[in-house]
């Protein structure tokens, strides 16, 4: 039925003849069949094509985590469209923007934000707007209940896209980055092989599916070993440690293992049964890493992926997964380091560039932006900065756009972030670059203190003047509750520099 669409097709062929193997548990105990699900998604297929959706037609949609959800992703796939995930904080004026330029059939909205989005809809030339609530409940889902299931998948190639992810916009306009069916199919078997997922596996789903990790990389290697999910709407530490004894795998991102180590019953016994714990969208400490292992017994596997390509590079299965690292490219996936157009020798740091099946097809109605990143020989330019050791892993380094120039000297943030780190009672830092009249930009670190350590700025620098260049050290330190972060736990630092943007002018 879907063998004529490329990504449906995979997506089901694991699990065909296996309708009553589980697919998904939910926090309120429901429980759903990979025959269920398909039927679920069979349906909005069909509710789909009745309010006009045709191949290549774009569903944008911004609504709570459910199964539902996930039932539409896939349906949309069956009907030829291209799935459009929103984040679920953007606002109208930021959903107006993303409206206009996608140019979506149908959009989908919780009805809670019916009401603010009706006018913002109509305004973009959106011919249907649909309700979909964290219930299951909605004017979407009551449509696909009065379909029929047994839909035929539309046919869609490998090269036709699935799925349009817009990038966060922390430095301009948000730029939608275009997936193929290939792309994500590629991906999710790489994945399935390369970290040994099997029929037998269950993984912990407590990530939003708005966004690759969740979506694309947790759900898709899931359907693609015909495994279960148990399905969480958010992450809670105790629904967390409750679900590994029944589970095999945990995909998460640094925030839910730093909260994880906190919780009182965090032990070798309640991991037992895990074989495997994932993180990534954010960069995992060192000193995160270290302490899961010495209480769990596992090495948390760290892998670095983006919008555009998906998964990239990832630590070994088997083997030293080795912190600070996101390991090795991964099978058909070319990793090189460079300076401009020169290839870097490994050691030196540059700039990451990544070619493979899992590559966008570029970014959606702006053909000038995807000729600056995507060169003709197929390397995306990833924006950012790296190295690959002897050993042939690779360490990020930190956004290209993070590079400070300090009186024309560079300066990477990620040295002096790991320096401060390590000086006892600090919890995490950030260094950034500032405007200053006369270096052109000054070293900033801001830094969260755990609330019982006497730190200064004074005791910072002396920590790390001795092993810092002049050049590299921070003329000013400020001291925060708490980092700002994206839904994915990723430092936004963007917003730390805007917010002391006029340091060193006030001064």
């Amino acid at each position: 039925m879907y063998e004529s669409n490329y990504l449906a097709g995979n997506l089901r062929a694991s699990s065909q003849g296996r309708d009553q193997a589980l697919f998904a548990k939910t926090q309120d105990g429901r429980t759903l069949s990979y025959g269920e699900f398909f039927k679920g998604a069979e349906t909005y297929a069909a509710a789909l094509m009745s309010k006009g959706v045709l191949p290549g037609d774009r569903v944008a949609v911004q609504v709570d985590k459910s199964i539902e959800v996930l039932q539409l992703y896939v349906g949309t796939i069956i009907a030829g469209g291209i799935f459009l995930p929103l984040n679920t904080a953007y606002t109208p004026a930021e959903i107006e923007y993303f409206l206009g330029d996608a140019s979506p059939r149908v959009f989908v909205c919780s009805s809670k934000n019916k009401e603010a989005l009706l006018p913002v809809a109509k305004k973009c030339g959106v011919a249907a707007l649909e309700t979909m609530d964290g219930d299951g409940s909605g004017s979407l889902p009551d449509l696909a209940a009065t379909q029929m299931a047994g839909v035929k998948a539309v046919p869609r190639a490998k090269d036709d896209l699935a799925a349009i992810l817009y990038t966060s916009g922390t430095t301009g306009r948000s730029k939608g980055a275009m997936l193929s069916h290939g792309n994500l199919w590629s991906n999710a078997a790489t994945l399935r092989d390369y970290w040994h997922f099997t029929s037998e596996d269950r993984l912990i789903h407590a990530l939003p599916i708005f966004h690759t990790h969740g979506l694309f990389v947790a759900t898709n290697v899931t359907f693609a070993a015909g495994s279960a999910l148990d399905f969480m709407a958010k992450f809670d530490a105790d629904d967390v440690l409750k679900a590994m004894a029944n589970a095999t795998v945990l995909m998460g991102v640094p925030t839910f293992y730093v909260r994880l180590l906190k919780h009182e019953k965090l032990d070798k016994e309640h991991t037992k049964n895990m074989r495997l714990f994932v993180s990534g969208s954010a960069p995992l400490l060192s000193e995160t890493h270290d302490l899961w292992k010495e209480k769990t017994g596992h090495a948390i596997l760290e892998r670095y992926g983006m919008t555009e390509t998906n998964m990239n590079t990832s630590n070994p299965y088997d083997g030293e997964r080795r912190a600070g690292t996101v390991g090795f490219p991964l099978p058909g996936v070319e990793v090189r380091i460079m300076d401009g157009e020169t290839e870097l020798p490994r050691g030196e740091i540059g700039s990451i560039e990544v070619r493979g099946p899992n590559v966008f097809q570029g970014y959606w109605q702006m053909p000038e932006k995807t000729k600056e990143e995507l060169r003709e020989d197929g390397f995306l330019i990833t924006g950012d900065l790296g190295m690959i050791d002897d050993r042939g892993y690779v360490s990020i380094i930190g956004r290209s756009k993070d590079l400070i120039i300090s009186g024309g000297y560079n300066v990477y943030p990620k040295e002096i972030e790991l320096m401060i780190d390590d000086i006892d009672g600090v919890v995490e830092s950030a260094v950034i670059g500032l405007p200053h009249p006369d270096f052109g930009e000054g070293v900033c670190a801001v830094i969260v203190k755990d609330p019982h350590a006497d730190l200064s700025d004074k005791t910072i620098m002396d920590a790390i003047s001795t092993d810092l260049a002049k050049y590299k050290q921070p003329k000013k330190v400020f001291f925060v509750d708490e980092l700002p972060r994206n839904t994915m736990g990723k430092v936004q630092k963007k917003s730390l520099r805007d917010d002391y943007s006029d340091t060193f002018i006030a001064t």
